[in-house]
């Protein structure tokens, strides 16, 4: 693994999906809003340098390795923190109810999801920065479901038609999520296990929205103190007040 230097300040990266950009569902507006204190927030004052969020509503991996081209050729960071999966597994639930004896695909497929994510992380090597993976906070599959098929019982029907399951979106998505912790394995690349730590509640899902996949306010605590703990064990010295 590669080892960062000594020195008084970091740069520090985010790149993701609407998790890291910090959306949350306001169950008062009845619409997305962006959370204050977001992970990426609440670490800022903490960490021993800058952190830049180019995390985005809605992305992929493929359109988030373009936004991050753009965006080494602007700063160079030393470590960036990759959450992606939770867009690549989804499928277009409205074309599912529309045809659910056809065949559909996820935004992006599985095998394109490990391949880009291999080849992000070589790339990021050889530019001597740190790439570090977040495994995928789960999902609340029952919450998932009505919210995808927005309380319509034909829709729900036919969603229902052609996945089999309503537990078949929790396992869909732990696909998607294994291959992030093989891929850290086989790379030998950092991962902070998001997806532990919220398992470890008696009750995970008070954490997650009710739309059922984004983290709320608690649950962005919850991610925020995993990543503070990592850093905490084995990268110290990237805290601006180290603990002894």
């Amino acid at each position: 693994m590669e080892l960062l230097n000594l020195k008084d300040s970091y740069n520090f990266l985010v790149c993701g999906d609407s998790i890291s950009k910090g959306v949350v569902f306001d169950k008062s507006k009845n619409k997305y809003v962006l959370l204050k204190d977001s992970y990426t927030n609440l670490l800022e004052g903490s960490l021993k340098g800058t952190i830049d969020n180019v995390a985005k509503f809605g992305s992929t991996i493929l359109k988030g390795i373009d936004r991050l081209k753009k965006e080494l050729i602007k700063v160079k960071p030393d470590v960036v923190l990759i959450e992606f999966g939770g867009n690549d597994c989804d499928f277009n639930w409205d074309k599912v109810a529309e045809n659910p004896h056809s065949e559909h695909m996820p935004n992006t497929d599985f095998n394109v999801f490990k391949n880009s994510l291999n080849e992000l992380i070589d790339s990021l090597k050889k530019s001597k920065i740190i790439p570090v993976l977040l495994t995928l906070p789960p999902i609340d599959a029952d919450r998932y479901f009505k919210w995808i098929s927005k309380n319509n019982v034909d829709m729900a029907k036919n969603i229902l038609t052609w996945l089999g399951s309503v537990t078949k979106i929790y396992w869909w998505q732990e696909k998607y999520n294994s291959a992030i912790l093989s891929i850290a394995r086989s790379t030998r690349t950092r991962v902070i296990d998001i997806r532990s730590a919220f398992l470890e509640n008696p009750d995970y899902r008070q954490l997650i929205c009710d739309d059922g996949i984004h983290p709320n306010e608690e649950g962005h605590k919850v991610i925020a103190e995993k990543i503070m703990d990592y850093v905490k064990t084995h990268y110290n010295f990237l805290l601006k007040n180290p603990q002894i």
